[in-house]
């Protein structure tokens, strides 16, 4: 008879007694200090639970929070008389926890410190709100400065197939929207895969493509975090914020119904876009000088125009900043509020309770402001009350979707506004693009191409105004290279080009006769700003951004 010794097997069992043994041990000292004793290798962690002590400090003092309850949590420990046990367990009662000790065995323990590695980044303190404050996160933030270290995070967490990956997938996705300044999420699913894509400066780019498996249980998550309906696949809006250590962010979703399943689009109010001031927004100095001497005055209102995502916006909140003061009251009319200032009153629309801006805005006339932003002119109604809000007395900022300065006077006309009034309540209509600005470590400079400098020389000579051109060389262009600094891309940020109309005696004339926009541009011509041709190609010039890139932008071709 032969005798097989399975080593394996042996081990396995000289374990199990070990293990045995040490619960028994734990369940005597127990007796011995007062305490019950729980054996928690076959009982279940509250996740949760862990939060209350981090896990290095759980660690170094031998305990473990494994269930809480309100302010009642349940402690596991080694030995109640250790002096880093006493320690944490008064600091603990002292941040007004209710403390219940257990004794544990070394492998009860051991289980509460291995569970921390299922520890969601993030803490959903309510629905709406994420807290991704704690430090792995913030680590994060610091470490995945490219799209590629994006992709590398998510793709390692993808391989795990466990229950909390799909928190930890959402926070990678949005720690890396914050790290790399993209300013939207997008989540597009297509038949074999969901494509995950940042809009980085403006400009769509590619991160990586997914399974719809984890697409499902993401989307479900996302929709729980911005208060919206689990069980309807139409159309949804809704928000959530960001609880970061230098403050909030808002993001803003935006759920469409798709052929494979719904579409996700996150927007990032990241309030850094807002801290810019007027002057680090590429306005020429001139022009900036203009928009000084207009922003304090008294009255009157000054419009921002341009596309979705041009940075309207943020370009009021810059004149709000400028003209902020305890001596005046300013109260905003928004959907949504994109970014929180302090010191200032401000109001979100809602149309489903028939808010509206021109609600909003006669309401906000009866608390006696000095300024007031309204988001956007888009009726009849709110163009009015907006005119008339600037004839009488108050500072008036809004914006209007139309394509140049000149565009502004044409279409209050069309809403219905008086064109008598309309230069006494307009001061000046300012139109806006953002351009990305080319990464000053791989930039490269060539001669223009006949075609280029076909377009800069008839750029330059309509400028009537030559002092414009003092210092500009008109030798080189800069073209994108790209390097690790700018994720290949060759651009780095994006920078404003601009052009404005003063509503002065000219222009009054010829809003009189219901005008074109061409009529207005020739009208306003011996104001001598520049369009936004001529800002952006003086820029090119300057080695700021690209000519392809501000073709990509505004029509070089269309003569100004």
């Amino acid at each position: 008879m032969i005798i097989e010794f399975n080593e394996e097997k042996q081990n396995k069992r000289v374990a199990d007694l070990k293990q045995h043994e040490e619960e028994e041990l734990a369940q005597t000292l127990s007796s011995k200090y007062g305490l019950q004793y729980v054996d928690l290798t076959a009982l279940p962690i509250n996740i949760d639970a862990l939060r209350i002590v981090k896990e290095s400090d759980a660690r170094d003092a031998e305990l473990g929070v494994f269930d809480i309850t309100d302010k009642k949590i349940d402690v596991a420990v080694i030995s109640p008389n250790k002096d880093k046990t006493i320690q944490k367990i008064g600091d603990l009662k002292t941040l007004g926890y209710l403390p219940t000790l257990y004794m544990v065995s070394h492998a009860s323990l051991a289980k509460i410190h291995e569970r921390y590695k299922d520890l969601s980044y993030s803490l959903e303190t309510k629905s709406g709100a994420l807290d991704i404050s704690n430090d792995e996160i913030m680590d994060l933030l610091k470490n995945v400065t490219s799209v590629a270290a994006v992709k590398k995070e998510i793709e390692a967490v993808l391989g795990a197939k466990k229950s909390y990956r799909i928190s930890k997938i959402l926070e990678i996705i949005i720690a890396g929207a914050l790290a790399t300044d993209a300013s939207d999420i997008h989540l597009e699913p297509e038949e074999g895969y969901v494509h995950l894509r940042y809009r980085l400066d403006g400009v769509l780019t590619d991160i990586l493509d997914f399974d719809h498996e984890t697409y499902k249980l993401l989307l479900s998550r996302i929709k729980l975090i911005s208060e919206l309906k689990l069980n309807l696949t139409g159309a949804q809006d809704g928000r959530f914020s960001i609880k970061l250590a230098e403050g909030d962010v808002e993001v803003r979703t935006s759920l469409l119904p798709g052929a494979y399943s719904e579409s996700v689009v996150l927007r990032i109010l990241n309030p850094k876009a807002a801290s810019i001031g007027l002057e680090g927004r590429g306005i020429h100095p001139r022009l900036l000088e203009i928009f000084m001497r207009e922003i304090k005055k008294p009255n009157g209102m000054i419009l921002v125009t341009g596309p979705t995502g041009s940075g309207k916006t943020t370009t009021l909140y810059s004149f709000l900043k400028k003209v902020h003061s305890p001596e005046i009251k300013i109260i905003t009319i928004e959907n949504p509020i994109e970014y929180h200032l302090p010191g200032i009153v401000q109001t979100q629309t809602d149309p489903d309770k028939n808010y509206t801006f021109a609600l909003g805005l006669r309401s906000a006339l009866r608390q006696d402001p000095d300024v007031i932003m309204v988001g956007e002119i888009r009726d009849e109604e709110t163009a009015e009350v907006a005119v008339n809000a600037a004839l009488t007395g108050h500072l008036v900022l809004s914006t209007l979707h139309t394509n140049n300065a000149a565009g502004s006077f044409p279409r209050l006309i069309d809403l219905g506004v008086n064109p008598k009034v309309i230069t006494s309540g307009v001061n000046i209509s300012i139109a806006q693009r953002l351009v990305r600005t080319l990464c000053p470590d791989c930039k490269k400079e060539h001669t223009p191409t006949p075609e280029e400098k076909k377009i800069i020389d008839e750029t330059l000579t309509q400028i009537s105004d030559k002092t414009y051109l003092e210092g500009v060389q008109t030798v080189l262009i800069w073209d994108v290279a790209g390097c690790e600094k700018c994720n290949m891309s060759g651009f780095v940020g994006r920078i404003g080009i601009y052009e404005a109309v003063l509503a002065d005696e000219a222009i009054e004339r010829v809003v009189q006769e219901n005008p074109s926009e061409r009529e207005i541009m020739r009208a306003a011509a011996p104001q001598n700003i520049l369009s936004m041709r001529q800002d952006g190609v003086i820029k090119v010039l300057q080695g700021l951004t690209s000519l392809t890139e501000l073709a990509r932008v505004i029509d070089l071709e269309k003569s100004t």
